[in-house]
């Protein structure tokens, strides 16, 4: 008996740590496929940035919907009014951070948007009673002054680009908030496909705005779409395999990419100052994620 139960034991530790390595790689595969999101986003810089929006969610929605109606996955959901309120945020959030992101450099506008965790727990705190503890509060401000750090030594952050991408992070914190609070209550799928929903309908109100795509822009404008589903599919997964404070600190592989790419593509460059900003804003959030983690 003693045997069979550590055979047992040992089996579904083998299975565990299977999982986790699974999540860890389904992570990074994540951030790869959202930073060329962001990157092409930016080398797109001639559409309207509703335009780039519409083609993300697009690109998506033909693939989530049709399979959620095979999987008979809920479209309306039971929760309609957050699931709305989750799609017009989301929605507004990253027709904010696209414009941002043709404006500013590619890597300061990945790290001014991570700041989303800070606003997240307090939006929590505030709306779901979640106990924050004094040292999250800590690793809270760490990351907003290496945010201030950032606009106040690069003077390629105009004023009304750090407003906007701040808000666009505001934005996407009460998105995780909300979609904490929807939980189990509603299928993931159905929550992502109102951000697909409401993304399409609401660029649609700028199509005067748009231009047609020519040649290769085809190819790009697809991709997009393509990439933001690999992204959301393998993100889920992650989350699904492993714990969040083990998969959530990958997450940041997304912000090196975006300096790669930044400094390879569109020779971005960084002095000193606005690195140790960028440094403080991961570090406070990955703070913020291990003293969660210790409980």
């Amino acid at each position: 008996m003693k045997v069979n139960f550590h055979i047992y034991r040992t089996f579904v530790w083998q299975t565990k740590a299977n999982s986790v390595g699974r999540g860890i790689v389904y992570m990074l595969i994540a951030a790869f496929a959202f930073a060329w999101m962001n990157l092409l986003a930016k080398y797109l810089d001639d559409f309207h940035p509703l335009q780039v929006v519409f083609f993300r969610a697009f690109g998506t929605f033909i693939f989530i919907f049709p399979y959620m109606l095979i999987k008979k996955v809920p479209v309306i959901g039971k929760n309609v009014m957050w699931l709305s309120l989750r799609g017009v945020l989301s929605f507004v959030s990253l027709a904010l951070f696209f414009k941002v992101v043709q404006d500013i450099p590619l890597g300061s506008a990945v790290a001014l948007r991570y700041t989303a965790p800070i606003f997240s727990v307090i939006l929590a705190y505030f709306f779901l009673k979640e106990v924050v503890k004094l040292g999250q509060w800590i690793s809270l401000i760490i990351s907003i002054a290496g945010a201030f750090i950032m606009k106040g030594v690069d003077l390629r952050i105009d004023t009304m680009s750090f407003i906007l991408i701040m808000l666009s992070s505001i934005l996407v914190g009460g998105v995780f908030a909300i979609v904490r609070y929807l939980g189990s209550r509603e299928h993931y799928l159905t929550i992502i496909n109102y951000f697909m929903v409401f993304s399409i309908v609401g660029s649609l109100f700028f199509i005067q705005f748009w231009r047609m795509p020519m040649g290769q822009e085809w190819w790009w404008v697809s991709i997009i779409g393509v990439l933001g589903l690999i992204g959301q599919i393998f993100l889920t997964r992650a989350f699904q395999l492993a714990d969040t404070s083990t998969v959530a600190p990958i997450k940041y592989m997304e912000l090196v990419y975006a300096l790669l790419f930044g400094f390879f593509l569109f020779d971005e460059k960084y002095t000193f100052w606005p690195i140790i900003g960028m440094t403080l804003v991961v570090f406070g959030m990955l703070l913020n994620v291990w003293i969660k983690r210790k409980g």
